[in-house]
Order: C-alpha cells, then structure tokens, then sequence
C-alpha cells in the first residue's frame, strides 16, 4: 500500500509566514509559500485509491517522510538559486511545431528568437529540433542534431543558460558538448536506450517530463486510475534509475507534462494539484504555454492567441511553487512572474 500526501488550502507571502511561524501552515519547497491542510491518498499501485481531507496533525502522522520533503529548500539547480520561478524561453528549430512552426526553422532566425527572448527576460531558452505535437512524426538523430547545433553553439557562446529538448542520447551529448546546460526529454530518459548513461555522464541538469505513449499515440483515449498519483509513481521510478547510475536528485527537476497523453480533466487535476510534485524535493516545471486545453476550455482559439489562458494556467503555477514555467511569450511571462513576486 502506497501513501502520498497533495498539499491543500495554500496561502503565500506574509500570511503564510505568520501561518507556519503559529504551527498552523507547513512551509512548501522553502519558499513563499505553505500549506494549512492535505489530501491523503491510500492505494496500491495502479488502482484509484481512496483520498480524505486532513488536518496537518493527520498528514504529519500519516506520512512524516512526506512532510519533511514538501518543506525543505531546494537545492540550486542549473547554476539557479531558484528563489523567484524560473522563465523558459522556447526556441523550436522546427518547421511542423504546434504554436510557431516554421517560424523560427532556420538557424538564423532561430538564434535572433533566442537572443529576443534573453532581451525579453528569459532565465533558460529552451531548443528543440523535433515538434512532439500530438501526432508528429519522428524526426532523424542526425537531422535534428543539424537542427539544433548551431542554434545551441551561438546561444551559449552569447552567455545563455541553453536547455537541449531532445528525446535522442546523440543528440543530448552533441548539444551538451556545444554549451547546453539542461537536458529536457519528453520521454524522462526511457525513449533511447543510451539516455541514462549519456545524460548521467554528461553533468547536465535534467529535465524528466512524463508522456503516456509516443506523440503519435498520446492522445489517443489516455487512461489514468488517478492521474496525480499515477505519475508520481513514475517520478519515483524514474528518479530511482538514475540514483542508481550515480545522478544526484539536485540535478533533477519533474515536469508532469500538460497536453502529454493527458485529456482536459487530467490537465485540470493536475495543474491543481501541482503541489504534489514537491514531494520529491526536485525542482517543478510547467510546460503549459499554448497548450491546445487552453483553447478547448474556451472558444477554439489558435495557439498564437492562447496568451491570456496560458498566463492563468503560469498563475496556477506560481501559485502551487512551481520553480520553472516554459513560456513562449517570455515578456509577458516575466511581467506576470513580476506582479505575483511583487504582491507578496
């Protein structure tokens, strides 16, 4: 029987202070943030479970592990002392991604994107050289490293803190070798048998995403028991391979991956539930920027105009502590960011 705790009734800034300073709040990844009470969740893997309100007297008996994991500070994390959210930037040297294909598929333009997004308050631009759109089809090792190469050399060389989003080990060690920082794999390192050892070695910071199935298959009727605790299950295997080839959990972070084998309720649940994700004590990533939920829940819109739901969903984010939000509209990310630090 497994135990997992979902942080609720959360409170930010001077009240959440006050609040766990009176034993009333429990502290969240060592920031602003705390929570006032929990959902606890009984159930062997695979099943739904059975999940109760309780009090944080009940979560400290019901899993004190747990607790102390959700409150801990997090570690630095690719050079980043993570005490505001991160902004990453998305640069996809691509000509079929959902929101800017084509926009940006030669690597002139590409480069001038990623310094644009920089200038525009970016943290990490993130380069991609292969759309995982619901539907898309591979795209050749060799094909995606000429992609991207020249689009990570000339980034790096310009003093950007570049994230690799790649799927392909040869692709991750080239990218590496040409000044990436970050590894990003929508796979969380099992779609190429050599990523573990490769990114294990390589020193990166890594990025493990969860996909139900291949973007070819990935939206085809995805199923969950309970999504939020099934891939915390997920994360948990996972982080525990790459313990065992000698990757540290500070060089991890977790994305639960909007949109990735995920219908709209599975979203729904788990952007509000994102608090969960701190149970591992690594860094939380948001990848919601233009997420085709946005326009379902509203009025059909095309990626480009998604920017006012994607802010909520950043909103959302912020407001559960995650540490990292992958944005395409960088300047309207920092603005956001910028109010919501100011407001507490």
């Amino acid at each position: 029987m497994a135990r997992y705790l979902i942080p609720t009734g959360l409170i930010s800034g001077p009240a959440a202070a006050r609040a766990a300073e009176a034993a009333l709040a429990l502290p969240l990844a060592g920031g602003r943030l705390a929570f006032t009470a929990a959902e606890a969740v009984d159930r062997e893997p695979g099943e739904e479970g059975r999940r109760r309100p309780v009090d944080l007297a009940a979560a400290r008996a019901f899993a004190p592990a747990l607790i102390d994991a959700f409150g801990n500070p997090r570690a630095p994390w690719a050079g980043f002392d993570l005490k505001r959210p991160l902004i990453m930037g998305v640069v996809n040297v691509t000509p079929d991604s959902f929101s800017d294909g084509g926009d940006f598929a030669e690597a002139s333009a590409a480069i001038d994107q990623g310094r644009a997004l920089l200038s525009a308050g970016a943290d990490i631009i993130d380069v991609g050289g292969e759309s995982t759109r619901p539907g898309a089809s591979p795209v050749a090792p060799d094909d995606e490293a000429a992609r991207v190469l020249p689009v990570v050399r000339a980034l790096a060389h310009a003093g950007a803190v570049v994230s690799i989003d790649t799927r392909h080990a040869a692709v991750m060690d080239q990218a590496v070798q040409a000044g990436a920082w970050i590894i990003n794999d929508v796979t969380a390192l099992t779609g190429d048998p050599e990523s573990p050892r490769i990114a294990a070695r390589s020193g990166a910071a890594i990025v493990l995403m969860h996909m139900l199935g291949d973007p070819r298959t990935m939206q085809q009727d995805p199923r969950y028991a309970d999504v939020t605790c099934d891939l915390l299950d997920y994360f948990e295997e996972r982080l525990a391979a790459l313990a065992a080839l000698g990757v540290d959990r500070t060089r991890i972070a977790v994305d639960p991956g909007i949109g990735f084998g995920k219908k709209d309720p599975h979203n729904l649940r788990l952007l509000d539930e994102l608090a969960a994700f701190h149970m591992f004590g690594c860094p939380v990533l948001l990848g919601a920027s233009r997420k085709g939920f946005i326009g379902r829940l509203s009025r059909g819109e095309a990626a480009k105009q998604r920017l006012a739901g994607t802010l909520a969903a950043h909103q959302m984010g912020f407001d559960r502590g995650v540490q990292i939000v992958r944005a395409h509209d960088v300047a309207e990310a920092f603005q956001a960011r910028a109010i919501w630090a100011a407001a507490g």
